[in-house]
């Protein structure tokens, strides 16, 4: 067992995101943070990666803690460490130890040493419930078929919202035999008008680094971001997963300013025009954000009541209970748009606060 040999940044990394799995319900992700927070890491590859790491490690940054969550858990999801998996949920009972994680280190050292190379990617289908009321708030107001343009799309899977079912508890929306049903608490203000169906005529996004997800060892991956012992995020991503099968996402490999230099150029008459995000402005340099940010605020400056224009974001804040969603709304003659502050909601979409204009 190795001695406690991170930096001060590294611990106090896997602290925090220790922290933050179990407020997010996830004991078994917790307990694993935890454990390298008070050990360290066995001596080899893995050791010397991240100790060496160049660059900020903690979760708003380059998430080293889920970087090594995710490749235990791809060890364990595959069968090619057989006595993790024994440990792992469904199968574990217990909560992980030193012993049995840092076996694992030291017999898979050069693979997971390749896997930190990749950031974590989830593609929270949850957030579609963060999402959908924001749709059909603004399909009430505009009557018009929807544009979707997504910046940092993953594999893309929330670009097939509206092909979920929806369980709120005071409300309900979709097809109900949809293979995602999306279970989230309702709180705050009434819902938008549930009888709208959402018209889609056209939905493409970007990401710096697309997640393919066309063979079993790609979606495999994209599974090992989700934490082992949170049922049913596993639960809706494979059902995710093989409505994309049937809807294949259009996601290009593109940073979100580029992407959206071409995206925007023209205008979009007799529809109404989206770019949304979802927990990923953080992830980008300063630089890229106002680039993007630039082309977004101009093409609302050129929007009209026939071509009207929004910019929806889900993004974390300063507040501790979850993220802010937030939109500005050019609906035409308003170079400056409106800023509309729409509510609050869980990063995994377990809850949403509908407070538009709060």
């Amino acid at each position: 067992m190795s001695e406690p040999v991170f930096s001060e940044s590294a611990t106090n990394a896997f602290r925090r995101q220790a922290e933050a799995c179990r407020k997010l319900g996830s004991p078994f992700t917790a307990a694993l943070c935890e454990i390298f927070a008070d050990e360290g890491l066995p001596a080899g590859p893995v050791l010397d990666r991240v100790t060496g790491w160049e660059g900020r490690m903690h979760g708003g940054a380059d998430s080293v803690p889920l970087r090594l969550a995710g490749a235990l858990h791809y060890l364990a999801l595959s069968g090619l460490d057989s006595k993790l998996a024994d440990i792992y949920p469904p199968n574990g009972a217990k909560m992980p130890t030193s012993e049995t994680i840092f076996g694992a280190i030291e017999r898979n050292g050069a693979f997971i040493d390749r896997y930190l190379d990749s950031p974590p990617q989830t593609n929270e289908t949850g957030r579609s419930a963060i999402l959908l009321p924001c749709f059909l708030h603004l399909r009430d107001r505009f009557d018009k078929p929807l544009v979707l343009s997504e910046l940092g799309s993953s594999a893309g899977l929330n670009q097939n919202w509206h092909r979920y079912r929806y369980e709120y508890g005071r409300w309900s929306w979709g097809d109900l035999d949809s293979p995602v049903t999306l279970a989230c608490e309702w709180r705050g203000d009434e819902p938008p008008p549930v009888h709208l169906r959402a018209t889609v005529s056209d939905c493409a996004g970007c990401d710096i680094s697309p997640v393919p997800i066309d063979t079993e060892d790609e979606r495999l991956r994209l599974t090992s971001y989700v934490w082992a012992d949170q049922p049913t995020r596993l639960a809706r991503l494979s059902g995710a997963l093989s409505v994309a099968a049937a809807h294949p996402p259009s996601v290009e490999a593109a940073g979100a300013a580029d992407w959206l230099a071409r995206r925007l150029e023209d205008a979009r008459p007799g529809e109404l025009h989206v770019v949304f995000h979802t927990i990923m402005w953080q992830y980008m340099p300063v630089e890229e954000q106002q680039r993007a940010q630039s082309l977004i605020e101009d093409t609302g400056r050129r929007a009209t009541a026939d071509a009207p224009f929004a910019w929806v974001r889900f993004e974390a804040d300063r507040a501790s209970d979850g993220a802010a969603l937030t939109a500005t709304i050019w609906p035409g003659g308003q170079p400056d748009g409106e800023q509309v502050t729409l509510g609050r909601g869980d990063f995994h979409g377990r809850w949403i606060d509908w407070r538009p204009g709060a």
